[in-house]
């Protein structure tokens, strides 16, 4: 299918072939019919996409702070690749659009294969021909509403959001600045509420528009126009509310609308334009200055938008869903006509020459749509994932020994993690091959498949097991599917390299090893890598063998996440420590030669901060410190081993040092990078599954590391340690 896409490190445009997106549950796959470009938002995006990298910094000092903290923790060449592979990648365009259900996704039943929808969401409704839609971001389309008209339905909602935050009254006066998509749709809403309406824009057509669709009155913002229009509206006292949807650097905005005010009146920013308020005009007026966020409740919270989970009616009136039902509603009734606003329907085929000629000022424009061709057409969209079947003899097929070279590789998965800590070292190295790399979104995919060569990229993870070409699958997806994924791909036959975590419970670790019995499949790999990292194995070599006990102390600086991060939803990707902790047990018992035998836990009430104990047969204990409150210039691990009148030490693996009675060891320079051993850890796979040696580390280990894992929350729970003898 194709997609209008963009690379923001160039600010190339292209209409690209990307895979067809899969129909998953909680959702519909819609084939588009008409999307509409919103010529603020999104040639915003392009306008930035053309800027220099100073330009690029300038604009976005929130991304250039995470860049100095991923220097900190993980080196500058590491950040460095992780940087350039966004930047350097393709990013979609679009958020509203209108089209038809092609397949339902299990648990769906508002809907049905045909009937028409309006969709919404900058990753769900994008200027492409397909698109997966979850259950919150599509509303039908009212019976008799043209398609054109419900693929406003998302900026439509945008705008009716910030007129419910101006809580605006029958007879009441207010002032929309900013004339542009946004603005237009305010006026008509207001209008429509009672409310009359004083528009200001620079431009005399869109002051003409605005007034043609309600607007009392219209004039340029810095004229006596407005002003004038105001004052006899209100009688000289101001108006109620100010709906800034005006963007750019310039201040006029606020400064016009604490001028224009009346006395304890609101202000509601909806656009994105610049908000130095002068503090004496708010502050003698009272003025109550209000955000409108996107499209209303539910957006940006992964349970309302991912996950269908609405919000009660009786606490939440108004949803991002209700809202572009609403909004339909009212065009479909006549009480907004959003037709007057559509300066140009564009042919699909012409989007790139479309988003030239808006960027470059050749199409002046208000609204712009696209018109998708073979409408009338409804494919079957993608296959449904399935299970290879089994033998009657009890097995999937014999698992691959030895493959041939190059050893063919198939990734399922190629988010930030994969495309900067694992492919990297993959595409360069020889006897392998990127075969084909499988992704739920399309564009991620065909990102993959540019970046790094694949050969094929595609969202149908059935094709990819049933291969016999693929020796090896690399799952490099969120938390919550590893398990499943893992035990289908063994299952098939295949050599299995899962990042951590292998589970989430007991039950999903319980699968997996009854997959490798039911297949006769153990190659299997979980991506624990800093047992491999250079540094810690040459302290390793150099501290020797033990003879007794020893104890072990890792204190991991975790520091906080952002709060839209994917980790913090512990109810279906799992604890942070269920995520990442299987490193840390890794390399203890790496380095203590043993798999731990008992945990016991504890945690610091209010935060993720945990003391982690873990005892080994010989009488060795690892202690492992957890914190999330710590200062985010402090390293992010540092690791202590002491045994037989020795010690050893690792400095965020950037040093590493030795001591005993006579001599003392420390590490000869300081390494470039932090190198986590990701680099040696692939390799070592890739030599397993050429040769058909064994795997780099035994089955039990792995088993054992995520059964202490696991543990981890049962001991909290029950306040004792628990053993682990039953997990071996």
């Amino acid at each position: 299918m194709k997609q209008v896409v963009q690379n923001y490190k160039s600010g190339e445009l292209a209409l690209l072939d990307v895979p067809a997106p899969g129909c998953k549950p909680g959702g519909v796959l819609v084939r588009s019919a008409y999307s509409l470009i919103s010529t603020g938002t999104e040639l915003m995006k392009v306008s930035e996409a053309g800027m220099s990298m100073v330009g690029k910094a300038r604009s976005r000092p929130d991304q250039v702070a995470k860049v100095v903290q991923s220097v900190a923790v993980n080196g500058v060449p590491a950040t460095y690749r992780k940087v350039m592979g966004k930047l350097d990648s393709y990013t979609p365009l679009g958020y509203s659009l209108c089209g038809v259900v092609e397949q339902v996704g299990a648990g769906i039943g508002d809907v049905k294969v045909g009937d028409l929808v309006a969709c919404a969401g900058n990753e769900h409704a994008l200027h492409a021909e397909l698109n997966w839609v979850p259950k919150n971001l599509y509303v039908p389309v009212p019976d008799g509403l043209a398609p054109r008209h419900a693929a406003f339905g998302t900026v439509g909602s945008i705008a009716l959001q910030g007129v419910r935050q101006g809580e605006s009254r029958l007879g009441e006066v207010a002032l929309v600045v900013g004339l542009g998509l946004i603005g237009q749709l305010v006026v008509q809403l207001l209008a429509a509420s009672g409310v009359r309406v004083v528009g200001a824009d620079p431009d005399p057509a869109r002051c003409e528009l605005a007034e043609r669709l309600g607007a009392a009155a219209c004039g340029d913002p810095g004229s006596a126009a407005v002003e004038s229009a105001v004052a006899e509206l209100t009688g000289g006292l101001g108006v109620d509310q100010v709906y800034l949807a005006a963007g750019g650097g310039s201040n006029q905005p606020v400064e016009l609308a604490a001028r224009l005010s009346r006395d304890r009146g609101r202000v509601v920013d909806i656009g994105k334009c610049r908000l130095d308020l002068p503090w004496n005009a708010y502050y003698e007026k009272e003025l109550d200055v209000r955000f409108s966020r996107s499209y209303g409740p539910g957006r940006y919270d992964p349970e309302y938008e991912l996950q269908g989970r609405d919000y009660p009616i009786g606490y939440v009136r108004w949803t991002e869903r209700r809202n572009l039902a609403c909004f339909l509603d009212l065009v479909a009734r006549g009480r907004v006509d959003v037709e007057p606003l559509v300066s140009r329907t564009a042919d699909f085929d012409d989007a790139v020459e479309t988003y030239r000629s808006l960027q470059d000022g050749g199409l002046k424009a208000v609204a712009v749509l696209f018109r998708y061709p073979g409408q009338e057409t409804a494919g079957a969209g993608a296959p449904a994932v399935t299970v290879p079947a089994v033998r009657r003899d009890g097995t999937a097929g014999a698992p691959v020994r030895a493959a041939r070279t190059p050893v063919r590789l198939a990734f399922v998965g190629a988010g930030n993690y994969a495309s900067s800590m694992l492919l990297p070292h993959l595409a360069r190295r020889d006897g392998v091959e990127l075969s084909t790399v499988v992704t739920t979104t399309a564009l991620s995919a065909a990102n993959a498949q540019r970046t790094f060569g694949f050969g094929r990229a595609t969202t149908d993870l059935d094709a990819v097991l049933g291969d016999s070409a693929v020796d090896a699958v690399f799952v490099v997806t969120r938390h919550s599917s590893h398990a499943e994924l893992t035990r289908k791909a063994l299952l098939a036959g295949k050599a299995v390299f899962v990042e951590k975590p292998l589970a989430l419970t007991g039950d999903e670790l319980a699968g997996v090893l009854a997959a490798v019995e039911e297949s006769g499949n153990d190659r299997l790999q979980v991506g624990f890598n800093r047992r491999f990292a250079p540094l810690l194995r040459e302290a390793r070599e150099r501290f020797g063998a033990r003879t007794g006990p020893g104890h072990l102390r890792y204190l991991v600086n975790a520091g906080r996440l952002d709060p839209g991060s994917w980790y913090l939803r512990q109810g279906t990707e799992g604890s942070r420590f269920a995520g990442e902790g299987g490193h840390f047990i890794d390399t203890a018992s790496w380095l203590l030669g043993a798999d731990p035998d008992s945990v016991y836990a504890i945690t610091t009430p209010g935060n993720e901060d945990l003391q982690v104990v873990l005892r080994y047969p010989d009488g060795s204990t690892a202690t492992i410190g957890y914190v999330t409150t710590g200062p985010a210039g402090f390293p992010k691990e540092t690791l202590d081993l002491v045994a037989d009148g020795r010690a050893l030490r690792l400095d965020d693996f950037v040093r590493a040092s030795v001591y005993d009675g006579r001599k003392r060891w420390v590490s000869s320079r300081l390494p470039k990078a932090r190198d986590k051993g990701q680099s040696a850890e692939l390799a070592a796979f890739v030599k397993a599954v050429r040769t058909g040696g064994p795997m780099p580390v035994p089955l039990e280990s792995l088993v054992a590391t995520t059964a202490a894992t696991l543990a981890v929350p049962a001991g909290l729970a029950a306040g004792v340690p628990v053993t682990l003898a039953g997990a071996r």
